[in-house]
């Protein structure tokens, strides 16, 4: 009978050592994810420094900026949602710094039953981070360029659009008020970080693997018995 029993024990306990592999790499990856996490917004609360000529999207993703100029005509509306606030639009426009270069600004958030008002016409101080978002998945519609209504901030194509480099500036702070728009500085809550979670869910299957194979141990041996 134990001979009987001894490959659903092996089984069971390669099983479980499996599992319990893919747990702890998680865990692993847990502690990796949040290094990086912690790097990323180290980065963003860094000084700012003064817009890098021809910056690079890996290098300067997150760089904290700080720049002087006004605001040129145009306003794109980006298509998004805020939890506990409902829908809205970031509002895309072009920034013609004191040095004569002109970017692309994200000036904030605005409501879909809020108006939007002219930018201030004077010159102003803008902070922010240079952001390459990701907007983009197999699921996201193109972006209505005739009607104005953008799916997914694709730089080169507002660029082109607005006229300006293809560089977006995503404001943290302002030096004069925007209306009603509400700054949505960059942040790392929009980069996944689920290993936790599967690291519970190997852990658990681990654990209900060994169980199951103890109630048939059980069971086999109760039925041997009879």
């Amino acid at each position: 009978m134990r001979k009987a029993l001894l490959i659903p024990l092996l089984f069971g306990f390669a099983g479980a050592a499996i599992l319990i592999y893919l747990g702890l790499w998680q865990m692993e990856r847990l502690g990796w994810k949040q290094d990086v996490l912690a790097n990323i917004e180290s980065r963003i609360a860094a000084d700012p420094v003064a817009l890098p000529v021809g910056p690079d999207p890996a290098e300067d993703q997150y760089l904290p900026v700080r720049v002087e100029g006004a605001f040129g005509e145009g306003a794109l509306r980006v298509l998004v949602s805020r939890k506990r606030v409902g829908a809205g639009h970031l509002i895309i426009s072009p920034f013609t710094t004191q040095a004569g270069r002109t970017i692309l600004v994200d000036r904030g958030f605005l409501k879909l039953d809020d108006a939007l008002t002219d930018p201030p016409a004077d010159t102003i101080t803008i902070t922010g981070n240079l952001h390459w978002p990701d907007d983009r998945n197999s699921s996201t519609p193109e972006n209505d360029v005739a009607g104005n209504t953008w799916f997914a901030r694709d730089i080169a194509q507002m660029a082109e659009v607005l006229g300006t480099e293809p560089l977006l500036l995503t404001t943290r702070e302002v030096s004069q008020p925007d209306g009603a728009l509400t700054p949505l500085p960059v942040d790392t809550s929009g980069i996944p970080n689920d290993h936790l979670q599967y690291a519970v869910t190997w852990f658990s299957l681990a654990a209900i693997w060994l169980v199951m194979t103890g109630y048939y141990i059980h069971r086999s041996r109760r039925t041997a018995g009879t």
